[in-house]
């Protein structure tokens, strides 16, 4: 007895042609025997790939309800209904499955691999190659049903969608420790019937200690999945986020620390305030220029590839002028000064 197809993707006999995608969709991720590891999986994906092939052609579909599968392999019998207006004398035509469930999964959904489409899975490019050594026709009815056959794209190589780049701002704090960020994307998934729906997922973002502005972080394949393409990568590019006080350059930080006229040319304590939390006092005893710097060695951010390693805290000074000064003063100064 033959194969009941109708059966094997459980549905009717009247079933519409959304109903036939709806359940193959179902049914091939189900059985797919990449996720599926049960004994009858491999047997069940293909037997379920061969029903779909033959219900989702008009054609061979009419010939199936008309004669079953032998009608499929061309065993009619003589003087078989409605088979007069598909060849001369009504019996030149066949079908033969390809026998690759793979091939027809990577048809309908644009990929070979289940994983990387639906279950966050990520590798190379996707290749199909249909490496059967058959003949283009065998997928289809022979010329005899007029040459009207259906053909594999051999060799196609799906293109890749363009990345989709995101900023992410982190602080000077988090860059000093490192810090996880879990960030929120929304993207486009095939539907059932060829609809598409919105898919929620979120992707943890481990940021390491001492992570430059323009570190890429890439998640392979989590973009829009668009039929016939290879979804895009989300790549998101660290940014450095404003700091009240510091300004970064490397694994080194800045502050500027404001004195008074009279502190520059006499001297004073400054107290530096560092990203951990704590003030170091620099005593300056020199005269204090625009020009003047110091460094205060391991307190800047770590070092990439050498966390353990820390850059400088680079204090610069800001003068702060008087505005006006009474002739008495202006007086003094010019007597005191050189």
């Amino acid at each position: 007895m033959g194969k009941d197809y109708y059966e094997i993707l459980g549905i009717s006999k009247k079933a519409t042609e959304d109903e036939i995608k709806k359940a193959y969709r179902n049914m091939a991720l189900k059985y797919h025997p990449d996720k599926n590891k049960s004994p009858e999986a491999e047997e069940k994906f293909k037997l379920i790939a061969e029903a779909y092939e033959v219900l989702s052609d008009k054609k061979k579909r009419d010939i199936y309800d008309q004669f079953g599968e032998e009608g499929l392999s061309g065993n009619v019998p003589p003087g078989g209904a409605g088979m007069s207006g598909f060849g001369p004398g009504g019996g030149s035509y066949k079908f033969s499955y390809h026998g690759d469930p793979r091939q027809t999964f990577a048809q309908f959904f644009g990929t070979d691999n289940p994983f990387e489409m639906f279950f966050g899975g990520s590798g190379g490019g996707i290749h199909i190659d249909p490496h059967h050594g058959m003949d283009t026709d065998s997928f289809g009815f022979s010329t005899g049903f007029g040459g009207n056959t259906d053909r594999v794209a051999k060799n196609k190589t799906y293109k890749q969608d363009p990345p989709i780049e995101h900023y992410l701002n982190v602080s000077l704090e988090e860059v000093l420790k490192g810090c996880m960020k879990k960030m929120k994307i929304i993207r486009k998934v095939p539907g059932v019937s060829g609809t598409f729906r919105k898919q929620d997922k979120v992707l943890t973002i481990n940021v390491k200690p001492g992570w430059k502005a323009g570190t890429k972080i890439t998640f392979p394949r989590e973009g829009d999945q668009n039929p016939g393409t290879i979804p895009s990568d989300i790549v998101f590019i660290i940014q450095d986020k404003p700091h009240k006080i510091f300004k970064r350059d490397g694994p080194d930080i800045t502050y500027t620390a404001k004195v008074s006229l009279k502190d520059a040319l006499t001297g004073c304590r400054v107290m530096v305030p560092t990203l951990d939390s704590e003030e170091i006092p620099l005593r300056m005893n020199d005269v204090i220029t625009p020009q003047t710097i110091r460094r205060i060695s391991g307190r800047g951010l770590p070092y990439p590839k050498e966390p353990s390693k820390r850059g400088d805290l680079i204090v610069k000074f800001d003068i702060q002028f008087p505005t006006s000064l009474t002739n008495d003063q202006k007086r003094a100064i010019a007597e005191l000064l050189p």
